[in-house]
């Protein structure tokens, strides 16, 4: 197809790696000039089949060795480095939002506290004007 661009497994591999190495995907989609769609494509299809699932459209697969699965020893199997990395740093966003979540409220609850403190006066005190005006017209 005219206007179609291949980019090689080599080109996507290193995109995939500075993705996941938390570089913004604007500035890295704008410097490849890709869509950032194609690069979260990459990157589903990295996190899921690893660097041979880069491989461009027509081309043959690899043989993989399919090993036989794990005895059942009530763990999970560990997960592939990659995967724990992208799950960790998903769990640190996740836990960056809710700390700057938190601090919000906690300014806004200080604010409030400084305001309600400024507003109110004194009742106890010889020769003090009471916090209430009087009921008495």
């Amino acid at each position: 197809m005219p206007g179609r661009r291949r980019h090689d497994p080599e080109v996507k591999l290193a995109a995939v790696k500075r993705m996941l190495a938390g570089e913004k995907v604007v500035m890295l989609s704008q410097e490849l000039k890709v869509r950032r769609k194609m690069l979260y494509d990459w990157r589903s299809k990295y996190l899921s089949g690893g660097a041979a699932a880069l491989r461009g459209p027509g081309q043959p697969r690899k043989l993989v060795k399919v090993e036989p699965p794990p005895e059942v020893s009530g763990t999970a199997p560990p997960l592939p480095p990659h995967a724990e990395l992208v799950k960790a740093r998903a769990r640190i966003v996740e836990l960056e939002r809710k700390i700057g979540q938190q601090q919000l409220e906690l300014d806004f609850f200080q604010q409030a506290l400084r305001q309600v403190g400024e507003r109110r006066r004194p009742s106890d005190g010889l020769g003090v004007k009471t916090s209430t005006p009087s009921s008495r017209r």
